[in-house]
């Protein structure tokens, strides 16, 4: 239940066209519903904006279909997080409708139901390199479902610093930028000394062995002397993406 259609409801009750037993009945399972595995939080996209997105990693198939199943009832858009390919052909065997996005293993259903926040402007996702894509595809997956305009620019990392000076037209124009970068993790930084925006940075887990698994490019992002960027959990493309959401909002 998010805050339009709560309103909705509300609404319908006031001129009754639904009587109240109808609409307790369709806030039946609001705020929560309790299952053996998991308790779903309804009422997460009223409260905060953003429905509550299922992280699939560690679940079964079984697991996240119950799951999405019980959230696709509801008036929003659904989302489950790295589903590998053989747990999204199995869960859509089971459900009808939902759209898999491979490289971002991004697992989503009620595309219809994406809610228009009226944002300020375009969300530009990047990349430093073409290794470091799925990241920058959880974020730019999650920034579309969440209802913002967004574009990318993939593969413009400072090995070839012209492929990124050659479209700052790009980058100028966006109201909040998303960096991916493994190896030492160096692209934030440049981006955020050109713009005037929010620069969230994500660091990628994609180097040679004193990358340390992306440690070395979240120390660097930390340690940048470019004032105005944040930096994420290292591949965390989906908390970048909310994160630019909700400032894209503001």
């Amino acid at each position: 239940m998010d805050e339009k259609n709560l309103k909705k409801l509300l609404e319908q009750v006031r001129k009754g066209s639904c009587d109240i037993t109808e609409a307790i009945k369709k806030m039946k399972h609001w705020p929560s519903e309790s299952m053996d595995f998991a308790c779903i939080d309804h009422h997460r996209t009223l409260r905060t904006g953003f429905p509550e997105v299922i992280y699939g990693e560690d679940k079964s198939a079984e697991q996240i279909a119950a799951i999405m199943k019980a959230m696709l009832n509801r008036p929003s858009v659904v989302m489950a997080t790295r589903v590998n390919q053989e747990k999204a052909a199995h869960i859509r065997d089971t459900i009808s409708g939902l759209d898999y996005h491979k490289t971002a293993r991004l697992l989503v259903g009620n595309t219809d139901k994406v809610i228009e926040h009226g944002c300020r402007g375009t969300i530009l996702v990047m990349s430093a390199g073409t290794s470091d894509m799925a990241v920058a595809e959880e974020a730019f997956h999650t920034v579309r479902y969440l209802g913002n305009d967004v574009e990318k620019l993939y593969d413009v990392g400072v090995a070839g610093i012209h492929r990124l000076l050659s479209q700052k037209e790009l980058l100028y124009q966006a109201s909040v930028l998303i960096v991916a970068a493994g190896m030492e993790g160096a692209l934030p930084s440049v981006v955020a000394g050109l713009v005037d925006k929010p620069v969230i940075a994500v660091p990628t887990s994609v180097g040679y062995g004193a990358s340390f698994g992306g440690i070395t490019a979240l120390l660097g992002m930390l340690n940048s002397c470019a004032p105005g960027m944040a930096v994420v959990n290292i591949d965390n493309g989906f908390g970048a993406g909310c994160m630019a959401a909700t400032i894209n909002r503001m």
